[in-house]
């Protein structure tokens, strides 16, 4: 048996004695270490995700040790995991684009994950980490992931203007990754002001969102409005100026995911020819790539406000539901 923090309906996390995963053919067994929340596991923790059902052990964001040798690495190797379970058959996997699979699952939402003391996952989704990175920031290579995959989808140019919003996990991650990509100014728009002083510190610059947000983005561009503009908040006071702050042929990159449809003017995406492109996940190369730049640069880790015992499940769930300072919240199963 094994401790577990167990989604068992609507609103409740809790810690439980569950059994260790049996490994199957071609999965391995891992010793987790960490294992972060993610928006997700709160809407799995809501009721709202359309598949996870209780009873489940959550987590997609996890790291550890290899507890049984695999082709290539050894038993005790810290590794992380790309927790994305794809079918290999359908039309979108058959041509290399297995992220976007057509019945695609993730470890923690579709089966059993890895806030537990024990976690089973596919061996060839298992990535060994460079070994100047903390076994904590290790649980924090899937943020990074999806961050990379964005920035690369929107092919990203060093030097061109660059806003985001939203300044949770993976707005302040996107910011530290075109910061690596070659963004030399990137502006954050954010509501919470403990957020925002958290990006300002990390060297972006903040903007308050709220009334007069539009007039103060355009005149910080000269009424040009930005090259780049990754939307991750999610919301429908984001998507109202989307299309008046991006620039003439300039990109919009949708990563957050909507609770709700959105409405947009697409009159205006019309007279200025911007594109849309949306982010689902990331590719294994993506994965890849996150694992080298987060190894370098000691910002993101500082994204990861709360580490908590296994013991205080609800306690974490809690602190990313009500209003508080968390952006990342982990847990720690073993050190």
């Amino acid at each position: 048996m094994m401790k577990a923090i167990v989604f068992t309906g609507p609103g409740q996390a809790k810690l439980l004695q569950v059994p260790k995963p049996k490994v199957k053919d071609g999965w391995t067994l891992i010793k987790v270490s960490h294992a972060g929340i993610c928006g997700s596991d709160l809407t799995i923790f809501s009721g709202h995700h359309p598949r996870a059902k209780a009873p489940l052990v959550m987590g997609h964001e996890f790291s550890g040790w290899l507890a049984q040798d695999i082709p290539g690495l050894p038993a005790g190797t810290p590794v992380t995991v790309n927790p994305l379970l794809s079918c290999g058959h359908c039309t979108p996997c058959l041509e290399g684009n297995s992220h976007v699979c057509r019945t695609l699952g993730l470890l923690g939402i579709d089966c059993d994950g890895g806030m537990a003391e024990y976690a089973a996952a596919p061996i060839s989704m298992i990535l060994p980490l460079p070994e100047d990175i903390s076994l904590k920031l290790g649980a924090f290579i899937e943020p990074v992931a999806v961050t990379v995959h964005a920035v690369r989808m929107a092919s990203y140019l060093p030097g061109d203007s660059t806003l985001v919003f939203g300044a949770g996990t993976i707005g302040l991650a996107t910011a530290l990754t075109l910061r690596k990509f070659g963004a030399s100014s990137v502006t954050i728009c954010e509501s919470n002001p403990i957020r925002l002083k958290l990006a300002e510190s990390l060297g972006f610059h903040g903007i308050q969102s709220g009334n007069g947000l539009l007039d103060e983005l355009l005149e910080e561009t000269n009424g040009e409005g930005y090259d780049y503009v990754f939307d991750c908040a999610g919301h429908q006071s984001v998507a109202d100026i989307l299309p008046d702050v991006v620039k003439i042929r300039g990109k919009i990159e949708i990563v957050a995911g909507y609770k709700a449809p959105p409405s947009m003017d697409f009159q205006k995406g019309m007279f200025r020819e911007f594109s849309i492109q949306f982010t689902r996940v990331y590719r294994m190369k993506d994965f890849e790539i996150a694992a080298r730049l987060a190894a370098k640069d000691p910002d993101y880790e500082k994204l990861i406000n709360y580490e908590l015992a296994p013991e205080d499940a609800e306690k974490g769930f809690e602190l990313l539901t009500t209003p508080t300072d968390a952006v990342k919240v982990m847990y720690r199963f073993h050190q």
